[in-house]
Parts: structure tokens; C-alpha cells; sequence
């Protein structure tokens, strides 16, 4: 049976693990995130697909199962699997996406490697997902496609099935013309994304973004704007709009721009967070700090995320206030990447350096400054830091939206903690009541973690309530509301032109 929602997105949408020489499928283990909010679509819809990419050693195996019927707690909905080997995945995810795409939507030009590209196997890639989608899609069926390794699939897809409604959602930063033009395949990207009816941002930046650069290479129109409320206008913030294109016009037709932000499961991380356990874990996790403050960062190793800039205004400030030493502590997070990519082989090795300086040239017997941690900790650990933590310190050079910010303010039910978030994240558009510090300058780091370290409780708790009211609001629910009230106005448009007609 043909589905009538089929989501497009790499990573398939459960874990496989291995039990007993067994190779099983296990639902998520936590509700919070993109994939379980994308497979809470598929009560929505009769009949769902997910398509996917999975390594196969040989794609021509016939034992290979390309299509799989999965049966959860979301419903039972098929699972199309396309088979890629090794060579593939790391020309089209590792050096195209992440060599060449990434430092560009990240505006970091100076780190862009246009040489290894292999062009022609990135859209073998792409072509092999529209056409799965097309398999799939029943007639007007609504493809909804994720993140920018994907960025050719709606154009293959309107060739296939000119049917189907297509929505595309963007989960990281889109820099300006300027930054996006470096890339040579621009005209065949943006070709492809105005092949949707609805292109999806985090913020209205981003949005504003696409439409500058979809102008500088197409005869493309804004037909609509939109004034923002209060709540989505942050003038401290570099990140800031005040209006939002929301309607462009492209060869007679109409494409939706839609700008809203991804969130987190709010009541899942409060609920995990007021559990007994979880609160008697973190008075104990506060108790070994014999009264220090701690502070919590917490991200990948990505030269993203300036985790050497943060370690260094840590450096300076305790360089210029001997009173702190042995009073703060600093836990650094941050998940190593594949080292086998050229781009991050050195971060890892700057972060671990950094640290050891600092903690040589600061400790104690009784006391380092930092602990640094390089693997990823299991979510529901994570949350009892979170309530543990003094002050969250989350400050990307440049992030789409930046999640553990959120998580962060979802886990203080004690209505305490301060959050101290650099303006070129996401999310600082929306969280208002953040300290809110610019990366790239030494007094900005270095007086915001000061002032959050001395902050007086009254103003910690309004700010944290200020907080935790915007995070509650703009969940994770509320933007998959968001795009299914944008398929439904799709619907509704061409609705009224087949009337007309």
C-alpha cells in the first residue's frame, strides 16, 4: 500500500544492536529529539514511510532487505533502506557534506575543501532517495525531506512525481549570498529546494538568508512578509529579524518559507528530572563540589562549537580573579568526532591541550579546575548535571539552533540555574533571559561568565522562570504542529487553484 506521508532523513529511525550474534531493531531510548518527533507524524497519516541509508557491504546482494515493515509504539509504517557502501557514505556525508557544506553554512570560508568533492556520487546519492521516496509516495502524498546532504532530492523528486507536495526542513545554519556562493553548485541546489512547496529554517535569519541567495541566482520574488511578535525579536542578539519573508514566487508558483525553531520534549526532561532518583543523585553530584560553583558545557568537537575559546576565557578569568581558583569548576563536554576526517582531526587535540595546561598550570592536590570529558553521556546522566550545575555555559561560534540550552532550562524545575549562551546560536533569538555573550570577544566571555557566576538568586530565578516559560511553549510538539499546519495551508492552495481552474 502507497504512503501518504513519507519522511526523507539519513538516519533510520530506530537502533540496531546486537543480541546474542543477533541483529535486532530497538525503538529510541529516549522520547527527546528530531527522530521521535518525525515518527509521531505517522499517526497522522494512514500509511507512512521512512526512507533511510543503511551500509551494505554489496548493494547488489539479493539478501539485502530494501524495504522493512516496522511495528512500534508510533504505529506500523515501512522503513526503505537504501543500500550504500562504505565509499559512498564517506564521499557523500563525510567529505561532501561535512569538507564542503559545513564550513560554508557556517560561514567558516577558510575551512571550505572543494577538491576531494566527488559531485557526481553525491547525486547518485540523492537520486537514490527520490527515487525511494517516489516508490513509496502515494498520489499527493506529502514528502516532508530533512538537512542539507539531502538538498537535491526535491528536484529529483518533482521529476518523478510532480503529484506530490514537498516540504524540506533545514537543521542548520543558511549563510547569506556572499558565504553560499562559494559553493559551485549553487544554481543546481537552489534549483532543487525551489522545486518544494515549503522550505523550513530554525529562525527567520536563515529564512532571509535562502531568499538573498535565491534571488542572486533566480528571477525569484518575496510575496510575503511577516512582522515578528515580541517573543522571536532579540536586539541583543546578532541573530535578530523583525520580519520574516513567509511567501516567495518562482515560475508561477508559490513556495511557503516557514522559520520555526526546533525545541526539546519539555515535560519528558522536567518529568526525568522530578524524579526522586534522578534529584537525590544531583544533591550528591553538588555535595562532591564542596561548595564550588559548577559549570557545565556541554557539545561536539566541532570547530563550531569554540570549545578552545571557551577553555581560554576560562584560562583568563581565572588568571585575573585569584579568588575563584579552587571555587568554580568547569565540566567540559565534548564528544569526539571521527578523527578520521580531516577537518576535525585537530580540535580534539586543541581542546584536550588547553585543558591540560589550564589544569597543570591551576591545580591542585585538592582541586582542577576542568574536567573533561570526550564521550557522549547517556541522556538521563546528563539530566542530573543539568539539575546539578550552577550555570549551563553554551557558547557555539555559530549554531542552527543549539538543543542542550534548552534541555538545560527543561531540567531546572527547581527554578534555578543560570544559562549563559553566545548570540550567534539559534536559539539565543528566542531565549531572551539567557546571559547572552559573544564568542568571538575576550571581555563579552569573560564578563558574562563572571556576571553568571555572581548573580544574585532573585535575579537567577527570573531569569529562569523567564526561561523555562519560552522552552515550554516552543517545544518540540509545537514546531511539528508548525509543519503540518503548513502542509494543511499546501493543501488548502491548491484546494482553491483547482476550483479556479
Amino acid at each position: 500500500m502507497p504512503s501518504d506521508l513519507v519522511i526523507v532523513y539519513h538516519r533510520q529511525p530506530y537502533e540496531e544492536v546486537e543480541v546474542d550474534g543477533k541483529v535486532t531493531l530497538r525503538e529510541n531510548r529516549s522520547p527527546n529529539g528530531i527522530v521521535p518527533t518525525l515518527k509521531s507524524f505517522f499517526s497522522t497519516a494512514e500509511k507512512a514511510s521512512w526512507i533511510a541509508w543503511k551500509l551494505a557491504e554489496d548493494p547488489a546482494n539479493p539478501e539485502f532487505e530494501r524495504v522493512i515493515e516496522v511495528s512500534d509504539a508510533y504505529g506500523t509504517y515501512n522503513v526503505s533502506r537504501l543500500p550504500l557502501t562504505f565509499e559512498q557514505v564517506s564521499s557523500f556525508y563525510h567529505v561532501s557534506s561535512k569538507e564542503a557544506f559545513w564550513p560554508i553554512l557556517h560561514s567558516f570560508k577558510e575551512k571550505f575543501n572543494y577538491d576531494p568533492v566527488d559531485w557526481p556520487t553525491f547525486r547518485e546519492v540523492n537520486w537514490a532517495f527520490a527515487e525511494a521516496a517516489a516508490r513509496e509516495a502515494a498520489q499527493g502524498a506529502r514528502v516532508w525531506i530533512h538537512d542539507y546532504n539531502l538538498w537535491l532530492v526535491p528536484g529529483y523528486l518533482r521529476k518523478l512525481r510532480s503529484d506530490v507536495k514537498i516540504s524540506f526542513f533545514h537543521h542548520t545554519p543558511f549563510p547569506g549570498a556572499d558565504m553560499f556562493n562559494v559553493l559551485p553548485w549553487r544554481r543546481e541546489i537552489i534549483a532543487s529546494l525551489l522545486e518544494c512547496d515549503i522550505i523550513g529554517f530554525h529562525i527567520p535569519r536563515y529564512a532571509a538568508n535562502f531568499v538573498s541567495v535565491a534571488r542572486s541566482l533566480f528571477d525569484v520574488e518575496t510575496v510575503e512578509r511577516a512582522a515578528l511578535g515580541p517573543e522571536r525579536i532579540s536586539d541583543g542578539t546578532a541573530l535578530s529579524e523583525r520580519s520574516a519573508p513567509t511567501m516567495l514566487s518562482y515560475e508561477g508558483r508559490k513556495i511557503a518559507i516557514s522559520a520555526a525553531a526546533v525545541g526539546v520534549n519539555f515535560d519528558f526532561i522536567a518529568g526525568r528530572a522530578s524524579d526522586p532518583e534522578v534529584q537525590a543523585d544531583a544533591q550528591r553530584i553538588r555535595e562532591s563540589q564542596a561548595g564550588r560553583k559548577l559549570l557545565l558545557s556541554v557539545g561536539r568537537t566541532d570547530y563550531t562549537k569554540g570549545g578552545v575559546e571557551q577553555l581560554e576565557s576560562f584560562e583568563r578569568v581565572l588568571t585575573d580573579n585569584p579568588d575563584l581558583r579552587g571555587k568554580v569548576k568547569l565540566m567540559h563536554v565534548s564528544v569526539s568526532a571521527d578523527r578520521s576526517m580531516s577537518a576535525y582531526a585537530p580540535i580534539q587535540t586543541g581542546i584536550e591541550e588547553t585543558a591540560g595546561r589550564i589544569n597543570g598550570r591551576f591545580g591542585t592536590l585538592e582541586w582542577q579546575p576542568i574536567a573533561l570529558i570526550s564521550r557522549a553521556i547517556p541522556f538521563d546522566d546528563l539530566i542530573k548535571y543539568y539539575l546539578a550545575a550552577d550555570i549551563a555555559w553554551i557558547t557555539p561560534l555559530v549554531d542552527g539552533m543549539n538543543l542542550v540550552c534548552k534541555e538545560f532550562v527543561s531540567a531546572r524545575v527547581d527554578g534555578d540555574g543560570v544559562l549563559v549562551l553566545s548570540e550567534f546560536a539559534g536559539a539565543a533569538v528566542e531565549l531572551h533571559s539567557a546571559v547572552v555573550t559573544n564568542p568571538f570577544s575576550h571581555r563579552s566571555m569573560d564578563s558574562a561568565i563572571l556576571s553568571a557566576i555572581n548573580m544574585p538568586e532573585e535575579e537567577r530565578r527570573n531569569r529562569m522562570k523567564n526561561l523555562r516559560s519560552v522552552v515550554s511553549q516552543f517545544t518540540v510538539a509545537h514546531w511539528g504542529a508548525e509543519q503540518q499546519r503548513q502542509f494543511d495551508e499546501v493543501d488548502r492552495r491548491k484546494n482553491e487553484l483547482a476550483k479556479a481552474g
